[in-house]
């Protein structure tokens, strides 16, 4: 299966965002395929059948969503069907953390941090379709996005921050106000999601209890607590089993070094990052990826 890269694309050096259009049909059709960073998903025109994992769904005008690294998905468009849709490409990583921790986010990203990483029933239960002012807003900023990437003006960097930033917002808005209201979830399971989708988007960073607490405005204490109750475990045990979910995809799916590997899923220590592999997955990581090629 094909797995693209965004070095594939003509995004600026260093600077880990792309947005294109694209429109396909039955002569056109992306296969099944997976990549290693975000993409979001704006169809601005027609429709056809959107192939995720081992399910498939119908999409058209003003759907959005998002698919995360290491998913698989594609089209399937009949006779005489055609899509036309906005492709943002960028690292999971994209949204600095200073901006969260400045303009204190971390209750308004759902759409990025926690939407994403739902079961797959309840993710596209409440996939989100946008309609009117919503729909001419959210093609704006992808227009406006479109235009800064072609033109890399000086300080286009930091505007397409911002405007991703602004975007994740108010899908975030919108999604919290158009999913089923039966969908209540206590306050305390809510932080517990979006922390989990902050630890998805940057295991390979420093992740720290203090750091954490900050973002999310509770006390190391109380959020170990809730952590426990909702997960079963703690945060910093859920920091590594994350990593260790990353690490062996990345150990069957390239060739990369140990040490690398390491690296890429947030350990500094190549040393210490093998031992806790072998804890959690009971052998060595060059064992695990002779075993599982």
């Amino acid at each position: 299966m094909l797995i693209k890269s965004l070095n594939q694309y003509k995004h600026p050096r260093n600077f880990p965002f792309w947005i294109q259009r694209n429109r396909h049909d039955e002569r056109d059709m992306p296969l099944l395929h997976g990549h290693e960073f975000v993409e979001l998903i704006y169809v601005a025109k027609g429709q056809a059948t959107h192939l995720f994992q081992d399910i498939s769904y119908e999409i058209g005008e003003g759907d959005v969503f998002i698919i995360n690294p290491g998913e698989k998905h594609g089209y399937v468009i009949g006779e005489g069907q055609s899509i036309q849709v906005i492709n943002c490409l960028f690292e999971p990583g994209f949204i600095p953390i200073y901006l969260l921790r400045e303009l204190r986010l971390s209750d308004s990203l759902d759409f990025f941090y926690v939407q994403p990483f739902l079961n797959r029933d309840a993710r596209f239960y409440h996939k989100l379709n946008l309609r009117g002012v919503t729909a001419d807003k959210t093609k704006g900023i992808l227009e406006e996005l479109h235009h800064e990437m072609v033109g890399q003006s000086p300080g286009f960097q930091a505007l397409v921050q911002l405007r991703m930033t602004e975007l994740f917002i108010l899908l975030s808005r919108y999604y919290n106000e158009r999913k089923n209201k039966a969908d209540k979830r206590s306050p305390s399971e809510l932080l517990v999601r979006r922390v989990c989708g902050y630890v998805e988007r940057h295991y390979n960073q420093k992740i720290t209890l203090p750091l954490l607490s900050e973002l999310f405005y509770i006390g190391v204490r109380q959020l170990n607590r809730h952590f426990n109750r909702h997960i079963g475990s703690s945060v910093i045990e859920y920091v590594h089993r994350i990593r260790m979910e990353k690490a062996k995809r990345l150990l069957v799916e390239t060739d990369e070094k140990i040490n690398v590997v390491a690296e890429l899923v947030g350990y500094e220590d190549a040393a210490s990052f093998s031992r806790s592999f072998t804890r959690e997955v009971g052998r060595s990581p060059g064992k695990y990826r002779e075993l599982n090629r």
